[in-house]
């Protein structure tokens, strides 16, 4: 179970440094094409989503892969799966029902890394 654990935390945090990186770095006007939801955000919003998301994909690898305080990675990965709990209202609210599906994919493998990583599967 761990080494599945290890899998689903570096899909994870691939997919949130990737997403992350995008949020924080790109022009507003590139973002509002590929996502709509971006338009009802302000620029620092937006950003600040992009940092979060990039700070939780650290936190899922780094306190884990070097043994320097371990409890980060469940905390990272449930506030992961807070972030795709509220994603997933603006995706509702939108009425963007890919969205939804995504964010809870990514919630359900948040929810299960914090809950092993906190769990019986901890350090």
């Amino acid at each position: 179970m761990n080494v599945f654990l290890w899998i689903v935390q570096a899909i994870l945090a691939t997919a949130f440094a990737m997403s992350g990186l995008v949020k924080a770095t790109q022009p507003r006007d590139r973002l509002v094409s590929v996502l709509p939801w971006v338009q009802d955000f302000s620029t620092a919003t937006v950003r600040f989503i992009g940092v979060m998301g990039l700070l939780g994909a650290i936190g899922l690898i780094v306190p884990a892969a070097t043994g320097i305080a371990p409890v980060l990675t469940p905390a990272a990965a449930t506030g992961l799966a807070v972030m795709m709990v509220l994603a997933a209202v603006v995706h509702i609210r939108r009425r963007e029902p890919s969205g939804v599906v995504v964010n809870a994919v990514l919630l359900l493998l948040a929810g299960l890394v914090a809950w092993g990583r906190f769990g019986p599967y901890g350090w």
